[in-house]
């Protein structure tokens, strides 16, 4: 299988005179056409030995001094001054300017009052907007009962609930008023919008009742209706908190809000129940699915707002809760059934029966607990809104003036000092904006590019040179700036040391490689044994590897292939090329290879490029099974290689990962050289325009797929395909969507 490789994969191409001499036999595939072995020049020896110099620490060149200075100026200049100095100034002119802004502290006084005046008002409005969320909860919830099983609305029961809603809904827009007048300065606009909000929704509440549960096995549609009312009313809580900043007030309008919400849950799930059980115990109930998957919604909402509850309320919220969540078994029984009627399909017909008074009776002993927190949240929001205006108004009698005085005055004061501080921070730190994103990367690529000795290395002065704590940042920053630059220059010689010994290195190496080919050569044209031919041909095959580790030294270096083949080579003699350098060659399938060419000066290249890729594929999957390689000539004339394998594949992530890392290669380090191989195809894909791709694959195993550019495909021609032809070669739907893949 080597030798078929070796002498079936001949090019009619001719290496290049200027890359050292040419192969030994023509027959040679283009493997034996690579870098030559020991070719070295004297430039290569001459710039190696003045980049040692260079990097000599008694060759290294003085810093430069940098530019601009001028000098910190006289001790008694302001941009001098220690900032202790400037604070103290800061602290004592206020008390000259105290006199001049009192006015603006008695009006700054006299609003936080007015806000918690405001404050107040909206606490009044949210404990009437509860009271009316809380009849409305009632009015359905005690309705629901009657009404889904045919009493009328002007049923007793049912008449006195809605008579009940009615008055709390005058008392509320009566409230409603109030803010209405009180936002007449602007203070209130938002309150006053949602109030215009809340009572237009409440002119639905007529027709709400008109169609109250009378849709068969739907008792969702009226309890959503009287959901979305009672919400906008609870929202307004929230509202408070345009009234004053104080987090307390704020805690408590959101621990409110969670509580109510997680209150009208309960109510929810109360209606939902009602409707589906009888009038009487013997009959069991029927609750349709949707209202079931309704309720249980609300049940877990419910669960969540006590959560939220707690969390925001903090300590002391599981002593307010107990009357919900401790000793009382009604409470908890009625907690049970809903759980159990709710918790899964036809968990209602599994109960035992029971009429809808019954459960509202036990249902309503949580409600109206609930309630009572309820009542006992605003009460503290009431008490809490009159402690902090009796608190306002004491610190503006007793410190307002004073304070905002010395505060006012030190405005200008605080200007006028602070200018110099301000300034000098300014350039200092657009000066260390220009040089952290221009002026050193700039520095910084320029010497990765040129002689580093080339390179004005001179550091400009950030311009800081006051003799405070800021000329002093900015005098270190200039140091750090310098070293910087040093450093930044001793690693760019100390890479191109490196890359000079990986050169020489790889060089030397390959020379003798190099003839020790040609010597197994030699030895296998006169070998007629076939078992010590087979080992030559190993021991051909080693050395070809070490040959292909030697040119990853190059790649990494930078340089280029010594020699190129100044004629297109067939593709199928490239692919048998790099598949004679895997060790598993005979595991390598070569299927539908396009009749077209690569370009000669792209061939080592490709070899050591597609080399990589098939001893990766052959690595990572079972000795066992085949890797197959097929080709594809697209339309555009572009040609897509395809390898396969069958091996356990890699993780998304994984693959995500390698080709990254392949369309962008790092730079070198030390963890290159743990994954040489997948640095070394990115670096040579690069370089000529190759784009790669891995693929999970449909049967398993990964697909490496390699798209060769025109000017690579077509022999360094561009295609010149027939008027109406659609497209020539393999290529077919599958090569086509591929193709797309990779050149995304």
């Amino acid at each position: 299988m080597q030798g078929r490789f070796k002498r079936d994969g001949s090019a009619s191409a001719e290496p290049e005179p200027q890359g050292g001499t040419g192969p030994k036999a023509v027959s040679s595939s283009p493997q034996h056409a690579q870098n030559p072995g020991q070719t070295q020049s004297g430039d290569n020896g001459e710039r190696a030995g003045q980049a040692a110099d260079s990097a000599a620490p008694g060759k290294q060149q003085p810093a430069k001094p940098a530019k601009g200075s001028t000098g910190p100026g006289p001790r008694i200049a302001l941009r001098n001054w220690r900032i202790s100095t400037r604070l103290v100034s800061l602290l004592a002119l206020p008390v000259v300017a105290a006199t001049s802004l009192g006015a603006l502290r008695i009006n700054q006084s006299m609003d936080d009052i007015q806000q918690l005046e405001n404050m107040k008002l909206l606490t009044e409005m949210t404990k009437q907007a509860t009271e009316l969320a809380a009849a409305l909860q009632e009015e359905r919830d005690q309705s629901a009962g009657p009404l889904a099983h045919g009493s009328k609305s002007s049923a007793i029961s049912v008449k006195g609930d809605r008579e009940q809603t009615d008055r709390a809904l005058k008392n509320f827009l009566d409230k409603s008023e109030q803010i209405d007048a009180a936002s007449k300065d602007g203070k209130l606009v938002g309150v006053r919008d949602s109030l215009v909000g809340i009572a237009s929704d409440l002119n639905d509440l007529t027709k709400i009742r008109s169609t109250a549960y009378t849709a068969k096995d739907n008792s969702t549609q009226t309890v959503e209706s009287y959901h979305r009312l009672i919400t906008h009313l609870l929202d307004l809580s929230q509202d408070m908190a345009e009234a004053t900043s104080n987090p307390d007030m704020i805690q408590r309008t959101r621990a409110l809000s969670a509580f109510s919400s997680a209150k009208e849950y309960a109510s929810i799930q109360r209606a939902v129940l009602a409707a589906a059980l009888p009038a009487n115990n013997t009959a069991k109930g029927k609750l349709a699915e949707n209202d079931r998957l309704y309720a249980q919604s609300a049940l877990q909402s419910q669960t969540s707002e006590i959560r939220s509850f707690t969390s925001i309320y903090g300590d002391g919220a599981e002593d307010l809760l107990k009357p919900i969540t401790e000793g009382n078994p009604v409470i908890e029984a009625s907690d049970q059934y809903a759980g159990r009627a709710l918790g899964k399909e036809h968990g209602l017909e599994s109960l035992k029966s029971r009429s809808y008074q019954d459960w509202l009776d036990d249902s309503s002993t949580k409600i109206q607990q609930m309630k009572n927190i309820e009542l006992k949240l605003l009460e503290d929001m009431e008490q809490q809104a009159r402690e902090l205006r009796n608190e306002s108004e004491q610190e503006a009698i007793i410190s307002g003036v004073l304070i905002l005085l010395v505060l006012g005055v030190s405005l200008v004061g605080a200007f006028v000092v602070a200018r110099s501080m301000i300034r000098s921070l300014r350039r200092l730190e657009d000066t260390a904006t220009k040089v952290a994103q221009d002026r050193l990367p700039e520095l910084v690529k320029q010497l990765s590019e040129t002689d580093p000795q080339d390179v004005d290395t001179s550091v400009e002065s950030v311009g800081v040179h006051s003799r405070d704590e800021i000329g002093r940042v900015a005098a270190a920053f200039d140091d750090v700036h310098r070293e910087a630059v040093r450093l930044a220059a001793e690693q760019a010689l100390l890479r191109g040391n490196v890359n000079a010994m990986f050169t020489n290195l790889s060089r030397r190496s390959q020379g003798l490689i190099q003839r020790q080919l040609s010597l197994i050569s030699e030895l296998e044209s006169r070998e007629a044994d076939p078992d010590q031919l087979s080992s030559l041909f190993k021991l051909d095959h080693l050395a070809t590897r070490m040959r292909r580790n030697g040119e990853n030294l190059l790649v990494l270096a930078g340089e280029e292939p010594g020699r190129r083949w100044t004629r297109p080579v067939p593709l199928v003699d490239v692919l048998r090329a790099a598949a004679s350098e895997v060790e598993q060659y005979e595991r390598i399938e070569l299927a539908s290879v396009p009749s077209t060419e690569v370009a000669g000066r792209v061939v080592n290249d490709l070899v050591h490029l597609l080399a990589e890729l098939l001893e990766n594929a052959t690595s990572f999957s079972s000795p066992q099974t085949k890797v197959k390689v097929t080709g594809h000539a697209l339309p555009d004339g572009r040609v897509l290689i395809e390898i396969h394998d069958t091996g356990i594949g890699l993780s998304p992530e994984d693959l995500a990962a390698i080709n990254e890392r392949l369309a962008s290669p790092p730079t070198v380090d030390v963890s290159v050289s743990r994954r040489m191989g997948l640095f070394v195809v990115g670096r040579l894909s690069q370089r000529h325009g190759i784009r790669i791709q891995l693929r999970p694959s449909d049967s398993g195993g990964t697909t490496a797929l390699v798209m060769l550019p025109v000017d690579v495909a077509q022999g360094g021609r561009k295609p010149q395909p027939k008027p109406g032809q659609p497209g020539a070669g393999n290529g077919g739907p599958v090569a086509a969507q591929a193709s797309a893949g990779v050149a995304a």
